[in-house]
This record gives structure tokens, C-alpha cells and sequence, in this order.
């Protein structure tokens, strides 16, 4: 076996500072053109928090209070931006107005959760009384198919249970009570959103209608109910009605959170994807469910392509390592391959912005490298 020649530096801490140096010197774009609201979506690993943390970042560098939100339970925010970023909005730079929350599905406080007289205890109330919701969303007796207590939501063949503590995806109903608690919150003039993996992202924006479907079937429930109990004591008595009220407010605060997410003068969905072919497949599929849900999309990010950043941005930074396509084979054949694969997402790129982002040699980490990929989506 031969020998592996290296040549041996001062420090790993004197290149960390000299790429500190020649970052700082780049041209940093300082603001964003984009709506209220961003959104980042796309297939797991290709980049989604990298470029949501590079956009936050940006706008808060032109004056404007950002938060960023990770819907992403992996938690890779605080190691890319090197910051920590809790689980409550804090301001996590002295320099700029930014803010961040990674959400802790544990911690965040279920949106049904009303206290006394809350929603799951008159689902409680229903089952034991045998009052549960059929299938088909009409009252009915006894059990029903496809949920333990029988209390089905009327969604066809696969219902969901009626008590939202049996609900899948708690990671993204926390997400969603996030989005409904921040959507009008004064202190933050932009949010930008780090969503999960493209599954968990579309169960996520699926949730306001299968909420609203719920709680619609839900309310017109408790009013036969209250017609026919008038002021009777308990959950469906009209004296208990506190938990009913913060339920209307909920049902108002997800069709104003729906409202926001389809306009495309307040909400800006961009899909990040890799010049790779199974990327792009799973980008198509993105981008036809949002446009079922009425969400705009106006800009896709193709990261990690083999090209110089100088070409992408106009000027270069000299620590960049550009790949040399000409007298590299393995270079040539990766960049080959993306070719083809971008060949493959003109369907994907039609009628949209398109950003390109450089496959970097070093891992990007760290305000000042996010600096450079905020200028590649300026």
C-alpha cells in the first residue's frame, strides 16, 4: 500500500479565519426580493435548511426582522447556521434582527388543548355515551370502522380518529400550531420556513383541510347536541361553552392560515432539489400536490451543481475549489449525469425562477458560508 502524501498546515483554526476574511470580503446581498413568507420544500438531504438559513439570514442583514422556523424534527438548523436556536422564538444575532424556533413536537402545546372543557374530553364524553360519528359524519351508536372508539371522521376508506391525541403526525400538528401562532405576530416582518422531508412537508399543508373537515363535522355535531340538551351541565350544556368558543377561534386561525399559504402576494413556496433524477422525479410530485393545494411556487433551487461560483454569482471568493470537468474523470461523469438530470427537470423549471447553488468542496456551516449561498439566490 503506498503512501498518502499531505502537506501539513499551521492550524485548522488559521484556515477557518482566513476563509472568515475572504467571505466577509464577498458581495453578500443584503435584503431579499420575496413575499412575507417563505417557504423551503423538497427531498430529504438535498439542502432545504441550508438555503432557508442563508435567505433568513440575507433579510435580516437588510434590516428586516426574520424568523426562521424549522418544521424539521432532525434539528440540523442550529448546526448550520452554528447559532443555537431554541425551541421558543429568540433573537439568535446581535447583528441583525433574526430570529429562530426549531419545533419540539413534545413541548409545543396541542392546538385542541383548551384546558377545562377541552375538545378531548367531550370526544371522551361522545364515546362513553355512544354518541361517536360514524363514517360518513352522521351521529351513530357503537363502533365504527377503521378507529378504536368508533368516532371516524367521514374521510372514506381510511378515517382518521375522531380524539386528535390519536391523530398521526404530532410533529406536524406542532408545526401547524407554530405557523397559526406566528402567522400574525407583530415582532417578525418575514418568516422563513425549513420544512421537513417532502412527506411529512405535504401532511403538513394537508392538515388545515383535514382539521377544518374534522372540526366542521365537529361543530355541526355539538350544535344537535346543544339544541337538544339546552343548559344541561356537562361538555355539550350550553354553559360550558369555553372550550367551544377557543375551538371557533381555532377553526378561524386555520382558514386564515390557509388564506395566507394560497396568496401569492404574502407566500412564496421554493423547492429545493440536487441535479440528480430521483430528485427531480420527487420535485415533480412536490409541485403537483402544491398546486392541488393552491400553493405558489415560483422558485426552484438546484443545489450542489458542479459549476463555478463565479459563474453563478459573478464574482468568486479564492477559497472556492472549482471542479475541473476537463481533466477529471470522475468530475466529467458528474457532471455529465446532472446534465442529463436537468434535461429531465425542464417540466420543473418551466415558468419558474431558477437558483443555482455550487457543489462546495468544504461542508457549509456557519454564518459567513451561508453569506455565499444567499448571494447564489439573490
Amino acid at each position: 500500500m503506498s503512501d498518502i502524501e499531505v502537506e501539513a498546515v499551521d492550524s485548522i483554526e488559521s484556515i477557518d479565519a482566513s476563509k472568515e476574511e475572504m467571505v466577509a470580503e464577498a458581495t453578500v446581498p443584503s435584503g431579499i426580493d420575496a413575499p412575507e413568507y417563505v417557504l423551503y420544500g423538497g427531498k430529504g438531504g438535498v439542502g432545504k435548511t441550508t438555503c432557508a438559513a442563508a435567505t433568513a439570514l440575507a433579510s435580516a442583514n437588510g434590516g428586516t426582522a426574520t424568523l426562521i422556523i424549522s418544521t424539521d424534527p432532525a434539528h440540523s438548523l442550529s448546526d448550520i447556521l452554528q447559532l443555537p436556536v431554541p425551541s421558543e422564538p429568540t433573537r439568535i444575532s446581535d447583528e441583525h434582527p433574526l430570529y429562530g424556533v426549531e419545533i419540539d413536537p413534545e413541548a409545543a402545546d396541542s392546538p385542541f388543548d383548551f384546558g377545562h372543557g377541552n375538545i378531548g374530553d367531550i370526544f371522551e364524553a361522545m364515546d362513553e355515551s355512544g354518541m361517536g360519528m360514524g363514517p360518513e359524519g352522521g351521529a351513530g351508536a357503537g363502533t365504527g370502522p377503521g378507529t378504536e372508539s368508533g368516532m371516524g371522521m367521514g374521510m372514506g376508506a381510511s378515517p382518521y380518529p375522531m380524539n386528535p391525541a390519536a391523530m398521526p403526525g404530532a410533529d406536524e400538528t406542532a408545526a401547524m400550531q407554530l405557523l397559526l401562532e406566528y402567522l400574525d405576530d407583530p415582532r417578525f416582518d418575514r418568516v422563513v420556513v425549513d420544512t421537513a422531508p417532502t412527506g411529512h412537508t405535504l401532511r403538513l399543508l394537508s392538515l388545515p383541510e383535514l382539521m377544518d373537515s374534522m372540526m366542521g363535522r365537529f361543530l355541526s355535531f355539538r350544535d344537535q347536541i346543544q339544541n337538544a340538551l339546552g343548559n344541561m351541565p356537562g361538555p355539550f350544556g350550553n354553559q360550558d361553552t369555553h372550550g367551544m368558543d377557543q375551538l371557533d377561534e381555532l377553526s378561524d386561525r386555520i382558514e386564515r392560515l390557509r388564506s395566507v399559504l394560497r396568496d401569492p402576494e404574502r407566500t412564496e413556496f421554493r423547492v429545493v432539489m440536487v441535479p440528480e433524477e430521483m430528485s427531480v422525479i420527487e420535485s415533480e410530485r412536490l409541485l403537483d400536490r402544491l398546486d392541488d393545494f393552491g400553493i405558489p411556487t415560483g422558485t426552484v433551487v438546484v443545489n450542489r451543481i458542479t459549476e463555478d461560483l463565479e459563474q453563478i454569482t459573478g464574482e468568486g471568493v479564492d477559497w472556492f475549489v472549482t471542479p475541473n470537468v476537463d481533466d477529471c474523470d470522475f468530475c466529467q461523469s458528474r457532471w455529465q449525469s446532472q446534465q442529463k438530470a436537468i434535461q429531465r427537470a425542464q417540466e420543473v423549471f418551466r415558468g419558474r425562477d431558477i437558483k443555482r447553488v455550487p457543489l462546495f468542496a468544504a461542508e457549509i456551516r456557519g454564518p459567513s458560508m451561508l453569506r455565499v449561498v444567499a448571494a447564489c439566490l439573490d
